[in-house]
């Protein structure tokens, strides 16, 4: 069979959408929602979804990205784009969905559904290694599973395609129905149904009855008894079960489960007869998605002996882009697990978030099993790297050299890693952002090590998914029009400067926060275009402020006076952020000096009003609604009076993070964002819908036997009373683990148990009671993630999560995660 081609008429005609068009005959072959993430505009059609943001705001974006195709639900923006062709649907989303189903219908392919709350992505690529020998696979790009990413993912779908194997992950009741239609997978696998994404339900019963009805009409459901125990086996769908277990009869019964070397050797009885299989993982979640993959073999008809081999095979699968600095002043973009058309356009969209080097690097291996004519390959790749901006290609692969004209702006190429290392001494990389992209087997990882400046063995790991997933939770509670002011000031709460201010410009918030005049210099070296507010700004730094494009925060009339003196020499109106003390009393205009405020405002030409705000004290505490009630009324009377002598409406705002939450009439303009970005919010039970944005790790140096009545650390402070062993991990006060997590108070988790801090903490190292636990030199000590979180250890030492973030060390390297 061929390819169904789409004509904009044609996918008119689909969607029963009202039209105006220019050309209704123009083949489409990307669905874009966008507007930054554009591959060939001439073939593609943009979506304008609502959800967090109006879709039609991008419209403009996507324009000026040559995009001349939409599907849109307010008709106004017709008479705008008269060059443009225009689908008008009641709902966009409903659209892109319904699209999707007709286009998974034109084809008779197997598919796989994957449901559940973690594991969904591993298992989808685990199943793709092992399923690959046998079958032209269709998938999922990363861990595309929502209502937007579940269509996108099924548009893939080509003619030559014989299995497709998609994941559908949902967040509220009613969700599932729609990804069900467009995937109609005939096995399902049920993951494991935990506590992720469980602010959408009433029950975990309502959360498993929901994704279950992926499986409706599923020919075979492949799942563990243990996470369907709310609801009767009558009601499970498939019409052929496959179950597996650890702890209880089932098809797929374990019976050993016992780690070797690195390994894990398991035992299991099926049909009556005892097999084995070796999983190359020792950790908890991998064993238990390895079993999962298990079931699945033998559930479609492989052998013991053919999913024995083919799983003791698996390779670790990282999802994650990894941004970590590099030699000479370089930034690292490691992706380099696999390479494919999807995953390339992700990475580089990636890539053009960062700003801090304008050179753009991409070192890409050859693509393999594509299914597709090399000359189209690159021909598409050459075009997508062209229109990224990137600088300069290394290619590494026979192939991909053979293609080198294809390729308009600096080049290198290698035929296979080897060469690459050889040659590496001799290549130039300076003060440029690099993309190391490669297919498993060139072994990528090499390179990177090359590029990556030696880390220390303590890290700080930040998934900037979470916090851009943060960032939606709080868009979603603020009021149409409202703007967005996110604090990146004390290094972005111990997590970064541009690396997160990247991020942030990149989804459009309004304005930055810093709290002196040199992080915000910084951020603009960086390539931060956003305005940037200066929340403690010194009058010695008032040049560079007025250089860099900077906006003091001004708070008494001396700050005042001093800052118009400064701007003597220009002649324009340079903003400013008016600071009300409300009833703080930090810093701000007190009532009575509003008068002498007003006419030093009204006065001069040399200054605007950009803003007046103020902050509340406690806007995340009931028994202090009254006070914040007397916050609010003052600030709106005072912002009121300056507003009215000024003669124009500069912003207002006082909420912030707890604020957002609590006090939905307090947002007036726009509202500030602090610690909710880093998944804190002392307003919501247990940060209730955050997610999790850091993860402290440090690694085992040394373990020893102590006999009983030994003593560990300094002072003797560490008792051994009955003997046993200790761990020394690589983490210290000097890196930000105060002293106070000493002799007992602090814990951390190691090889999966909570073990305490046995003596007092030393500048670079920190001693562990491990007794009874199997633990050697190089094993992982969690200090804190979403297990062992930052709430516990700030309960701990009697302080917040603020210090505790704020507190960790420079010298502790940061490592950014992007899916």
């Amino acid at each position: 069979m061929q390819n169904p081609i789409y004509t904009l008429a044609k996918i008119a005609e689909i969607l029963n959408a009202d039209t105006k068009w220019v050309d209704g005959e123009v083949i489409i072959h990307y669905l874009v929602i966008d507007s930054r993430s554009v591959l060939v505009p001439e073939h593609s059609v943009f979506f304008a979804l609502s959800s967090h943001r109006d879709g039609h705001e991008f419209i403009k974006d996507a324009y000026a990205k040559d995009i001349r195709n939409f599907v849109i639900t307010d008709a106004k923006y017709v008479n705008q784009y008269p060059d443009c062709n225009f689908l008008l649907v009641d709902d966009a989303l409903a659209a892109l969905q319904q699209l999707a189903i007709y286009h998974r219908k034109q084809f008779d392919l197997k598919t796989i559904g994957i449901t559940g709350s973690n594991g969904k992505t591993i298992v989808k690529e685990w199943l793709y290694q092992l399923l690959a020998a046998d079958f032209s696979i269709v998938k999922s790009p990363k861990s595309y599973n929502s209502q937007i990413g579940v269509p996108l993912s099924v548009w893939q779908i080509e003619a030559d395609d014989t299995l497709g194997i998609f994941e559908a992950g949902i967040s509220a009741v009613n969700e599932m129905q729609h990804l069900a239609e467009i995937i109609r997978p005939e096995i399902g696998i049920l993951t494991n149904i935990g506590e992720a994404h469980a602010e959408g339900f009433s029950s975990k019963k309502e959360k498993l009855t929901e994704k279950l009805k992926l499986f409706a009409a599923s020919d075979l459901f492949i799942y563990s008894p243990e996470y369907v125990t709310e609801v009767s086996t009558k009601d499970l769908p498939g019409k052929q079960k496959f179950s597996w277990s650890s702890k209880q009869v089932a098809d797929l019964q374990i019976t050993t489960v016992e780690p070797i070397e690195g390994n894990c050797y398991l035992r299991a009885i099926y049909q009556n007869t005892e097999i084995e299989c070796m999983l190359p993982f020792k950790d908890k979640a991998s064993i238990e998605n390895g079993m999962i993959c298990w079931a699945t073999l033998l559930a479609l008809g492989y052998t013991p002996e053919q999913a024995d081999l083919r799983l003791e095979k698996l390779s670790h699968v990282s999802m994650r882009l990894e941004l970590k600095n590099g030699i000479n002043q370089c930034s690292i973009i490691d992706d380099s697990y696999s390479a494919d058309i999807s995953s390339l356009a992700i990475a580089l969209d990636f890539l053009n978030q960062q700003n801090q080097h304008p050179k753009k690097t991409v070192i890409l291996s050859e693509l393999f099993e594509t299914g597709r004519d090399d000359l189209d390959l690159y021909t598409e790749i050459a075009e997508l790297l062209a229109q990224k901006k990137v600088s300069r290609l290394i290619g590494i692969g026979t192939h991909i050299s053979r293609y080198a004209d294809l390729f308009k702006f600096e080049t290198q190429f290698f035929d296979d890693t080897n060469a690459f290392v050889e040659a590496f001494p001799g290549l130039q990389f300076n003060h440029e952002t690099i993309l190391v992209k490669g297919a498993r087997r060139f072994e990528f990882g090499r390179i990177s090590k090359l590029l990556t400046q030696k880390i220390h063995d303590t890290v700080l790991e930040i998934d900037l998914n979470a916090m851009v997933g943060n960032l939606q939770f709080y868009r979603s509670k603020v009021k149409p029009g409202v703007k967005i002011m996110a604090m990146v000031k004390a290094f972005s709460y111990g997590s970064g400067s541009f690396e997160i201010a990247n991020l942030l410009q990149f989804h459009k918030v309004d304005y930055l926060a810093v709290a002196y005049a040199d992080e915000g210099i910084a951020l603009r070296k960086a390539g931060i275009t956003l305005p940037i507010m200066v929340m403690s700004p010194e009058e010695s730094a008032f040049e560079a402020i007025i250089k860099h494009r900077l906006e003091p925060e001004i708070y008494s009339l001396e700050i005042l006076n001093s800052f118009l003196n400064a701007l003597s020499d220009y002649d324009f109106d340079y903003p400013i952020h008016v600071k009300i003390d409300s009833g703080m009393h930090r810093l701000g205009f007190d009532r009575p000096e509003i008068d002498s405020l007003s006419i030093l405002l009204k006065d001069s030409a040399r200054v605007k009003v950009q803003s007046i705000f103020s902050h509340l004290v406690a806007s995340d505490a009931a028994e202090h609604d009254g006070f914040t009630q007397q916050q609010i009324d003052k600030f709106k009377i005072i912002a009121d009076q300056l507003v009215a002598i000024l003669g124009y409406k500069p912003l207002l705002h006082i909420s912030n993070t707890s604020g957002i939450s609590r006090w939905p009439e307090a947002q007036f303009d726009m509202v500030r964002l602090g610690i909710g970005l880093y998944g804190f919010d002392s307003a919501l039970a247990n940060n209730r819908g955050l997610q999790t944005v850091m993860v402290l790790k440090t690694t085992v140096t040394q373990v020893k036997t102590l006999e009983p009545g030994e003593t560990v650390g300094y002072s003797r402070k560490g008792m051994m009373q009955n003997g046993g062993k200790i761990a020394t991990v690589k983490i210290g006060y000097a890196d930000g683990y105060t002293r106070y997590f000493g002799n007992g108070v602090g814990k951390m988790l190691v090889n999966g148990h909570l073990v305490p801090v046995i003596g007092s903490i030393c500048m670079d190292m920190t001693m562990l009671d491990v007794s009874g636990i199997d633990v050697k030199p190089g094993d992982e000590a969690i200090v804190f993630n979403q297990e062992h979180t930052i709430m516990q250890l700030a309960k701990d030492i009697n302080t917040i999560p603020y210090e505790i973030l704020t507190n960790i060390s420079q010298r502790v390297k940061r490592v950014y995660f992007y899916e």
